[in-house]
């Protein structure tokens, strides 16, 4: 009798954490870039927050693409491990808005730590449904415009 073949957990495959790793990478250095050219004039870290939103946006729009092309296999697995989970997740950063409120509230700008922490939240959320919303008539579109010709 053979054994039982058993299959990692996805997370736990060194070709899926090396995936995430090389998209983090970029991503992080992609973040970084965008900081250090356009600096935050004032004691609002309005390029983070626009990173998050921007970042959010492709993720929702990556993610929507993604599944309607069909199961988490092969090359989606593939396409949402590197770019969604690694560079989107590198790109944008949770760790870095939480200290830039905390700081802010620290040092008593009380209004505008709270307008980066509701901000951040609140067009995060709208940036990712419009880009749902945007890859999903885009992709339509495309399928309209093949079944045309």
């Amino acid at each position: 009798m053979g054994r039982a073949v058993t299959h990692r957990p996805l997370h736990l495959r060194p070709s899926s954490v090396a995936l995430v790793a090389a998209g983090g990478a970029v991503g992080t250095a992609a973040r970084e870039g965008a900081t250090l050219a356009f600096p935050d004039p004032g004691h609002f870290p309005g390029t983070l927050l626009l990173v998050n939103v921007l970042g959010a946006f492709a993720l929702g729009a990556l993610l929507e693409v993604l599944l309607r092309l069909g199961p988490d296999a092969g090359r989606r697995r593939t396409v949402r491990l590197a770019f969604g989970t690694g560079l989107l997740g590198g790109f944008t950063t949770y760790s870095a808005f939480a200290v830039g409120t905390v700081e802010l509230l620290q040092q008593g700008h009380l209004w505008l730590g709270l307008l980066n922490a509701l901000g951040t939240v609140v067009l995060g959320a709208a940036a990712t449904f419009a880009g749902i919303i945007a890859a999903g008539t885009l992709v339509r579109r495309r399928g309209e415009g093949a079944a045309a010709t």
